[in-house]
């Protein structure tokens, strides 16, 4: 029996309504065709969801939260739209060239592309299971042709838009091609992280996730086709050009990100090699086989971050120097006071963690409230720098994630002699929402901070926009976490543990803080251009996210948030 969409409505799926609502509400006529798309990816997604909701469990996925296929399907090509809207303003105050404007439209719409490939394919995965589960049960015909109309329709939508930025037919064409493969790697690496790690997220996580890395990594795929055919292939022969011009920090954190990549791949190939090789002589002692593994490991990833990576930012994006004297040159630029900077978060870093590992050990805090003092020490940590030092905040996120790259895959694979003393250190930390496949705890809390900052470079109108994660995460998520558990009554739901008076908290933080932080932005010499009532929306708007979703919120309310902020 079919179920009505508006039947089926609750919280998180009204709460993330709104928000694309308010989205397209801002929207200029020149984005209308970016406004049909996200509404009808809005709609198929919300169907997806409720069928998905309503059929038997399809996939491993994580625990106590809800599928979250609409909010995971929005976010990341409501940001895009975001940003096309603040560079739309900034191309009318000719602040940017009309090419940077092109380029995220095709981020839009890859963006966009890697949703719907998810969708369509959890719809047809839908469809499978309610016919073999009931094979004289057919599946809504009102959804079918529904869920086909907003299908077509898109693509549709996109041919135009992307007609309109294209020379010839040819060229869109090929775009149209391109986004087609971001669909399909997406299905592909969705289908893999959902099989190879079950019961670590949700569908909407595992969404917002792969689409992430292909809109990312594809993003270097496509510089380096473009750089490489115009190598090889005469000029009066064919033009490629693609992306923008990017910062020398975008530059150092993408290769090293793209190194650590490469370098996951070939020690998975190195081990499996050296193992049917020499694996099968059991006369060395497990311990020598330990220390081999070590030795792979350090040897091909310092040939990779050191070779590999450098030589590919050098040739593709045509950076001068290779990153590890830059870095250096960087960092002594202004040496007293990023040395400072580096000396105050390796004491805060040092003297928090052991406090809380001790705390975590032998307290009866719940881990859910001692986790929310590392979102505090994440105010204590980049607020001020963020303020007077933002260039190498960038650069220090990037490092961070780098670490903590490292770490995991030196967790997961027990590399001798780090792995199991990180497993345990890491493992006091985690909460029902980790497992010992993957700790995704400290990534979310990290990226979540660090995303609005590095999204925010370049042209920005909009000041608090770097500081949404900061806000949302440090503040307004840790305020209606302690004043929720101490002193809530009223909650949300009958099933759920939110409460009114932790919501009302974390949104009456946010706001305090913002009008703290408007006039000290001022005071640095930052040209305020933002009105409280588009605040107060994107702060109410992200806490009752916070309030209502059972995804993880570290990884949706910063990029709602931020969203909201653009506009």
């Amino acid at each position: 029996m079919a179920i009505s969409p508006l039947k089926a409505m609750n919280g998180e799926r009204v709460v993330v309504l709104i928000f694309v609502l308010r989205v397209l509400s801002s929207l200029p006529l020149a984005l209308l065709p970016h406004a049909h798309s996200l509404s009808l990816l809005s709609l198929f997604s919300l169907v997806v969801e409720i069928r998905v909701d309503n059929s038997p469990s399809l996939f491993k996925t994580r625990p106590g939260a809800s599928s979250g296929i609409i909010l995971g399907a929005v976010t990341l090509p409501t940001v895009m739209l975001s940003k096309l809207i603040q560079l739309s303003r900034a191309v009318s105050l000719q602040q940017i060239e009309i090419g940077e404007l092109e380029h995220m439209t095709m981020q839009f719409w890859a963006a966009s592309a890697c949703s719907c490939g998810v969708l369509i394919f959890l719809f047809i995965v839908a469809w499978c299971a309610a016919n073999k589960k009931n094979p004289h049960f057919s599946c809504s015909v009102w959804d079918a042709k529904f869920s086909l109309s907003c299908v077509i329709l898109y693509s549709a939508v996109c041919c135009i838009s992307l007609a309109t930025i294209s020379h010839t037919g040819f060229n869109t064409a090929l775009k149209l091609l391109w986004l087609l493969c971001h669909g399909f790697a997406t299905v592909k690496l969705i289908q893999h992280l959902l099989s190879t790690f079950p019961f670590c997220a949700s569908i909407g996580e595992a969404n917002l996730v792969t689409s992430g890395l292909v809109l990312y990594f594809g993003d270097m795929l496509a510089c380096t086709i473009s750089k490489v055919c115009r190598l090889l292939i005469p000029p009066e022969l064919v033009s490629i050009r693609y992306g923008i011009k990017r910062s020398e920090i975008g530059i150092v954190i993408q290769g090293v990100l793209l190194g650590l990549l490469i370098f996951s791949a070939v020690f998975k190939f190195l081990i499996h090699l050296w193992e049917y090789f020499w694996g099968a002589n059991n006369s060395e002692s497990r311990e020598r086989k330990e220390i081999w593994r070590s030795l792979i490991f350090l040897t091909s990833l310092g040939f990779i971050m050191i070779a590999v990576a450098p030589s590919w930012m050098m040739i593709v994006l045509d950076f001068d120097l290779h990153p590890v004297p830059w870095i250096f040159e960087f960092i002594f630029s202004e040496p007293f006071k990023r040395l400072s900077l580096c000396i105050y978060w390796l004491v805060l870093i040092y003297a928090s963690v052991l406090r809380f590992y001790n705390i975590s050990k032998n307290s009866k805090i719940e881990r859910i409230l001692l986790r929310k003092y590392y979102h505090l020490l994440a105010v204590l940590m980049f607020l001020p720098i963020l303020i007077y030092q933002p260039k190498f905040l960038d650069l220090a996120f990037g490092a961070a994630l780098a670490v903590f790259l490292v770490l995991e895959i030196i967790r997961v694979w027990r590399i001798w002699p780090l792995g199991q003393l990180v497993h345990q250190f890491m493992s006091a930390f985690t909460d029902h929402r980790d497992s010992d496949l993957i700790i995704v705890s400290h990534f979310s809390l990290l990226l979540g901070c660090a995303l609005p900052i590095w999204m925010s470079s370049g042209f920005n109108d909009r000041p608090l926009t770097p500081f949404a994660g900061i806000l949302s995460l440090g503040i307004g998520d840790t305020m209606a976490s302690m004043v929720g558990h101490k002193y809530g009554v009223l909650r949300w739901s009958k099933t759920g543990k939110k409460t009114i008076e932790g919501t009302a908290a974390g949104i009456t933080s946010v706001l305090a803080a913002c009008s703290v932080l408007l006039p000290l932005l001022a005071s640095t010499g930052y040209f305020l251009t933002q009105h409280w009532f588009p605040i107060f929306i994107a702060v109410t708007t992200s806490g009752l996210l916070e309030a209502y979703t059972t995804q993880l919120d570290n990884a949706f309310i910063p990029l709602v948030f931020y969203s909201l902020l653009y506009l």
